[in-house]
């Protein structure tokens, strides 16, 4: 599900915001999801200044790796090397998300490592969910972003502790399903924690194996769906 032209690419972002509202990623007007542009100028993201359920066509810009704006009337979000960097390093990723989930800020604050506690856990444990730590701040250099892409590594999301989470994807739909996920697992495992000692959880062989039938691509696209169908419901 990557675009082949700017309306592709504006409409995908109007997804992916409207989808990370109904999945309780909004925090005011920050955060942001791109994919990458179609031709190789850079990426397509949310404007600044708006939140994710406020999005539409006319709010998506082109920015390319050194900041430009090369498609759209907003003005871009100065966390833009976030988008631009990671996709530099790797190849494989045509979207990214960042967002400043609550969950992963105070689960990121207990230093402890991600466990296999539910079907979402699963995906972000064995081997553990990075996390970057050389900043709390913006990531508002290309270095930043270089720093980023490299905590990151070969992930499908990171940890920004006292900033949130970025998380990526082949496309859209993955990279907003590996956030919302790796939020509902930082709930799941701080609700735990805040019972009592945590006891019991998947093992690493039981976990890679049943990480490969639960998040299957199909799946990824099933949760994707509801997200798209209930955000569109909200909005009707």
């Amino acid at each position: 599900m990557m675009p082949t032209n700017a309306t592709e690419a504006r409409a995908l972002i109007v997804q992916a915001c409207k989808a990370l509202a109904t999945g309780g990623q909004d925090d005011m007007v920050w955060g942001h999801p791109s994919v990458r542009d179609f031709d190789g100028q850079g990426v397509w993201m949310k404007g600044s200044g708006w939140g994710f359920e406020e999005i539409d066509e006319e709010k998506v810009v082109l920015v390319t790796p050194e900041g430009a704006v090369l498609d759209g009337k907003n003005t871009r979000h100065i966390e833009y090397p976030i988008h631009t960097e990671i996709m530099n390093r790797r190849s494989d990723v045509g979207a990214v998300v960042h967002t400043h989930s609550d969950a992963a800020n105070a689960f990121s604050a207990l230093d402890v490592p991600m466990r296999a506690l539910s079907h979402a856990g699963s995906m972000f444990s064995f081997p553990d969910v990075p996390r970057f730590t050389l900043t709390g701040g913006l990531i508002k250099t290309r270095e930043l972003g270089v720093a980023l892409a490299e905590a990151l590594g070969s992930a499908s999301a990171c940890l920004m502790p006292q900033h949130g989470l970025v998380a990526v994807g082949k496309d859209i739909p993955s990279a907003v399903m590996a956030a919302i996920l790796l939020d509902k697992a930082c709930r799941v495992q701080l609700t735990a924690m805040a019972a009592g000692v945590v006891a019991r959880f998947g093992s690493e062989d039981d976990t890679v194996a049943k990480r490969v039938d639960v998040w299957a691509d199909g799946q990824i696209l099933a949760g994707w769906n509801y997200l798209v169908r209930s955000s569109e419901a909200e909005s009707a």
